[in-house]
């Protein structure tokens, strides 16, 4: 028996009824559908797509694009969903004309090809969940969309599988922008519409993995659900907790708590009956992963069934260097959430206690913690601050740079921030969720000068916050940003809670401390017609 007349008796059981005619595409070569995961294995190595490391990962290389690329992503614009699209620089439009003509070349391209396909859902919670269809050219991209999405486990229910969504991911499929209208080969096309995703000309697994999350992004809201890029976990006593945070703030780290069972690490939706995650697997960055400060996560990059991509490994024992950026910074580890020990395997809970907005402030002026009332919440939502400094980002000279992320994930929100800020303040305000904003960034002065805060007390006050300890303390408020900042915290010096106090020169402070709240101010001027007054009043005080 030959070994693709094998796969295909393997796979025959695991296929759906519905084929791929809605898709026009037809006289394909082999159809792998849901390979299991040793099964993707033996055809990765075979088609040389990556090789296994010691200890089982699958190692592999996505060659010159190593991360997202959103400057190649763009939504058709078309008669049914255009008004519904908060169009800009994040969402770019798309002919649709052009849509359909690539679409044409891919139908063609994909002739006497070999595909693999993963029938999966996107949603923990049954009565949101939404059936996703991913097709790939690469067996590796059909293992990751099975560690990243929600796993079917029972035959049948493969057979009457029904898709929603579709996502066709083509990495030798290169587009001609003089023709096809892209900015480069490499190109992300959303068709709400048509209910279709084509990605072409990148390696990077995470295009299809966010391309769902802007599905999820665009159909939940109005079905009231919030949806929302940040992670999620479960205290002893059933206590959810929200951490929403841009790279480099800790969500992962500090949502990683031995204390608290994980929900998921990334994405999750709010609906009538609590959190639900929309994954079934994690994608965590792994440069300089210390086995000490997160083992967990440390172990799956040492597990059969993981991906690592771009990670560099010694050639002779194949043992992974997670030390080694010579590929990229953002070296990835893609793996089920069942890998980590300390989870709720149902990805599900109840409405969270607390949300916690995480910032790394470089400029060392806000708070270590602070608690916000719904309205600063709703402001510091949509604002989605951090700052980045030198040796994040290509181009990033010595001095930090304040970045404005609106609802902490702007390039996959395509509807008007508002629309997501105004149902979680709705939810914030029905369910009495306390909010917080804790700085992990710098404190005693800015980034080159100061000191970073320490995690210790940074977990600390977390703690204390997410178990009650500071709700009947005092407060004192912040005279620029208006934050009301706990005067005291067991385990934390109390000189550390008001940040004036951590810096020498409180002149120094004072100047820079002004010049970040007039940074925010700039950034919130293009909400202040879509938000009530007592947002708007809820920034850092007029200079």
């Amino acid at each position: 028996m030959s070994k693709s007349h094998q796969v295909e008796q393997e796979t025959v059981h695991s296929r759906s009824r519905v084929g791929l005619d809605y898709l026009g595409i037809h006289n394909v070569n082999n159809i792998y559908w849901n390979l299991s995961v040793p099964s993707l294995y033996e055809q990765i190595i075979r088609r040389r797509e990556g090789v296994m490391a010691d200890s089982g990962p699958i190692i592999v290389r996505t060659g010159a694009f190593t991360g997202r690329s959103p400057n190649d992503k763009f939504i058709v614009k078309e008669p049914t969903t255009e008004k519904d699209i908060f169009w800009g620089d994040v969402n770019r439009p798309f002919d649709e004309e052009k849509f359909d003509k690539i679409f044409l070349r891919v139908q063609a391209y994909l002739q006497g090809s070999d595909l693999f396909i993963q029938d999966c859902y996107a949603g923990a919670d049954s009565k949101y969940r939404v059936p996703v269809r991913i097709i790939t050219e690469y067996a590796w991209h059909s293992l990751f969309a099975r560690n990243m999405f929600i796993r079917i486990n029972d035959l049948k229910e493969y057979h009457d599988f029904e898709p929603e969504f579709t996502v066709i991911n083509l990495p030798k499929f290169h587009a001609v922008p003089e023709i096809d209208g892209t900015r480069s080969e490499a190109f992300v096309l959303v068709h709400y519409a048509k209910k279709l995703v084509l990605i072409g000309g990148t390696s990077y697994a995470g295009e299809t993995k966010k391309s769902i999350f802007s599905i999820l992004n665009y159909i939940l809201p109005h079905k009231k659900v919030m949806s929302m890029h940040c992670s999620a976990n479960m205290g002893k006593d059933g206590d959810v907790a929200l951490f929403f945070g841009l790279s480099g703030t800790g969500k992962t780290t500090l949502s990683a708590d031995p204390h608290r069972a994980l929900i998921g690490d990334d994405e999750h939706g709010w609906s009538e009956d609590g959190i639900f995650n929309f994954e079934g697997g994690c994608y965590a960055k792994v440069i300089r992963l210390s086995k000490e400060a997160e083992p967990d996560i440390w172990r799956t990059t040492r597990t059969f069934g993981t991906i690592l991509e771009n990670v560099v490994f010694e050639t002779h024992w194949r043992i992974p260097d997670l030390d080694d950026d010579t590929f990229t910074e953002n070296t990835r580890a893609a793996y089920p959430i069942y890998q980590i020990d300390n989870i709720v395997p149902e990805g599900v809970g109840g409405h969270p206690k607390n949300i916690i907005f995480l910032t790394a402030d470089a400029f060392g002026v806000l708070p270590p913690i602070s608690k916000l009332t719904k309205e600063q919440a709703m402001y510091h939502f949509l604002s989605g601050y951090t700052a980045k400094v030198a040796g994040t980002e290509r181009g990033l000279g010595n001095e930090p740079q304040a970045t404005f992320s609106t609802c902490f994930g702007a390039p996959f929100m395509p509807l008007h921030p508002s629309v997501y800020a105004d149902i979680l303040g709705e939810k914030i305000e029905k369910h009495g969720v306390n909010c917080w904003l804790v700085n992990t960034g710098w404190t005693g002065g800015p980034y080159g000068e100061g000191s970073r805060m320490s995690i210790q007390y940074t977990r600390a006050l977390l703690h204390a916050a997410l178990d009650g300890k500071l709700n009947n303390v005092a407060y004192q408020k912040d005279p620029v940003f208006g934050l009301n900042v706990p005067v005291e915290c067991e385990g934390v010096p109390s000189e550390v809670l008001m940040t004036r106090n951590t810096w020498n020169d409180k002149a120094a402070y004072d100047k820079t401390a002004a010049e970040l709240a007039h940074r925010f101010h700039q950034n919130f001027a293009q909400y202040m017609d879509y938000v009530p007054d007592a947002v708007k009043k809820a920034g850092p005080v007029s200079q």
